[in-house]
């Protein structure tokens, strides 16, 4: 017996569905991938990238890790950047998050749980960083909401402290970044108003010469 059978059926019946409204559909996409868009969202089963945006596969270059989390020690997603901005020419690069993320939870948590703490430390610097306007909000869904909202905002300033895309600017190369957030129970998404175009957008400090 094959094992997850109903994930071969669905395939099937997805793969036969979209040929039906495009006939060349698969065939075009097996030549080749040519997204104007990089995502980098959380893991979270519940925020599919294209499905929340209504697009096709090959329309969206996709990264995601536990709380959509941008460091600079990361070589796997230092290496989605590369790829996506030098090689795919991306237009936009999308930090999304979401409310209600357990990444964010469990960073607020004094609880031991694990490897991921190690992860966690990256969002508790988000915390540190705004401590003051977080704790300020009224109450504790509001508290993490906010940070859910910051820590994509600090995300979006790593992805633009990165050589590759300070040096895609530098080149010409047209390029924004942006910030945008998701609600899982009404599964709408929101711009969170942060769109960096160009080095003369971010801080002195963090120019690469």
């Amino acid at each position: 017996m094959q094992v997850l059978k109903h994930f071969f059926d669905n395939n099937k019946n997805w793969a036969a569905t979209i040929k039906k409204s495009d006939p060349d559909f698969f065939s075009k996409l097996a030549n080749q991938q040519r997204p104007e868009y990089l995502w980098i969202g959380c893991a979270d089963s519940r925020v599919p990238a294209n499905e929340i945006v209504n697009m096709l596969p090959g329309e969206i270059f996709v990264h995601r890790n536990i709380a959509n989390v941008v460091v600079h020690t990361d070589l796997n997603c230092l290496s989605v950047i590369q790829y996506a901005v030098e090689v795919l020419k991306v237009k936009h690069i999308i930090v999304c998050g979401h409310y209600d993320c357990g990444g964010i939870t469990a960073a607020l948590e004094n609880s031991e749980h694990g490897l991921i703490d190690n992860w966690l430390r990256h969002i508790k610097d988000v915390y540190r960083f705004h401590q003051e306007e977080i704790d300020a909000q009224p109450s504790e869904k509001k508290r993490l909401d906010r940070l859910c909202e910051l820590n994509v905002i600090e995300q979006v300033a790593n992805v633009c402290h990165t050589t590759m895309v300070q040096n895609a600017w530098k080149s010409g190369q047209g390029l924004a970044v942006h910030g945008w957030i998701y609600r899982v129970s009404d599964g709408i998404l929101r711009d969170l108003n942060v769109c960096t175009t160009g080095i003369q957008d971010i801080p002195l400090v963090q120019r690469i010469a």
